[in-house]
């Protein structure tokens, strides 16, 4: 039998690697940003983005997850007599069995945590988060993406980039993805209707209204917090950015505070992304014939 300490123990380990596994799946966040995108009813389209990204696969909340533990120390859990309260010395039989049960579990510690292990890396393409070149790894394979013109890491996975994407919306277009990188949600989604319109939506904003992704991270703290940790909540960048949408189509729907605005080359659509603004970007536009 575990003694109640090793048992708080490998419960928290379980709950925060399993709650980093999720981070490290779907979430690339946005930091501080400016994005815009530019629509032409011929379909041609630019966007552009330049601010900060979050891998929170990359943070030193994942770290501490994904972390081997300290190497734990058996404790022989006290035995009683057959009135169940009160102490007495634990039998040879005894204490062997506990620490057969305390090594079984050990084992089961370690094999999961290279399993978990093994799973974090093919989230990453390969990429072992534990080593200290993965963020510059990660940084050169962005940086051979097409559009993705700087890519700076500024450490506890944060990137600062540059990017400015173009073509033609004859097919749906998401924003970001990484090569290798499975499960992303994405900024951006422009979905092409077979009509001629195309549906801009945001994806991670409306996973964000539904308490996530900042309530994951929330999650794992408050987990460690009962389990009796009261380290500080992490310094992650939170979204605060702007996106600016210009077209000559005709915009048939948006969300928008204030509506469209004419501009040189046609209408311009505005959204204040933050932790305060929970109404994810939309808009509907007609393209041409």
């Amino acid at each position: 039998m575990l003694n109640s300490l090793n048992l708080r123990r490998s419960a928290m380990v379980a709950v925060v690697t399993a709650c980093a596994l999720l981070l490290a799946a779907c979430l690339v966040l946005p930091g501080k940003f400016a994005a815009t995108l530019d629509i032409r009813k011929d379909g041609h389209f630019t966007y552009t983005y330049k601010g900060q990204i979050l891998i929170l696969g990359l943070t030193k909340l994942a770290e501490t997850a994904m972390k081997a533990p300290a190497a734990a120390k058996f404790e022989l859990e006290p035995c009683y007599k057959d009135d169940s309260e009160t102490e007495r010395a634990c039998s040879a039989a005894e204490t062997a069995k506990q620490k057969s049960d305390w090594q079984t579990a050990q084992t089961a510690a370690a094999t999961k945590r290279d399993a978990d292990l093994a799973a974090f890396k093919k989230v990453f393409g390969g990429i072992d988060p534990n080593d200290p070149k993965a963020a510059a790894e990660l940084a050169e394979r962005m940086g051979h993406q097409a559009g993705w013109n700087s890519v700076i890491y500024k450490g506890n996975g944060v990137y600062d980039v540059d990017i400015t994407i173009t073509g033609m919306l004859d097919r749906d277009f998401e924003f970001p993805t990484i090569e290798r990188m499975p499960g992303m949600i994405p900024f951006l989604v422009i979905n092409r209707r077979a009509n001629g319109e195309v549906r801009i939506d945001s994806p991670l904003m409306q996973y964000a209204t539904m308490g996530m992704p900042g309530g994951a991270a929330a999650q794992i703290y408050a987990q460690e917090r009962m389990m009796g940790d009261s380290k500080p909540w992490p310094d992650f960048p939170q979204a605060d950015g702007h996106l600016t949408l210009t077209t000559d189509g005709v915009i048939l729907s948006n969300n928008t505070e204030h509506g469209p605005k004419p501009v040189a080359n046609g209408k311009q659509l505005d959204w204040d992304i933050s932790g305060h603004t929970p109404i994810p970007p939309m808009a509907l536009i007609e393209l041409g014939n």
